[in-house]
């Protein structure tokens, strides 16, 4: 199987930990070498985030396993790439 390489997920996470904190724990994990955390929305007690993760072969589950622990749940998976190499989308006239 095709080891992912990018995985972009949509989070609600309570305030705290905060992004930085959660940014660090997804970096720890076995197979990722870069995380990204942008804040989209901010409501009285939860943070709705953007998490991109790069990596050579990342594990969803112990990436599920680490948002969770943190007290965030996963509402979508909004994109994702795996094989040999990232292939970037690309705009097209239908995208308008």
């Amino acid at each position: 199987m095709s080891a992912i390489k990018r995985l972009i997920l949509d989070v609600l996470k309570p305030h705290m930990p905060s992004i930085i904190e959660l940014a660090q724990k997804i970096g720890d994990i076995d197979g990722v070498s870069g995380v990204n955390i942008s804040l989209q929305e901010v409501d009285k007690d939860t943070d709705n985030v953007k998490i991109t993760i790069e990596g050579t072969g990342i594990n969803y589950e112990a990436v599920e396993q680490v948002i969770e622990e943190c007290g965030a749940v996963i509402h979508s998976i909004d994109g994702v790439s795996a094989g040999v190499k990232i292939v970037d989308e690309i705009s097209t006239p239908q995208d308008r």
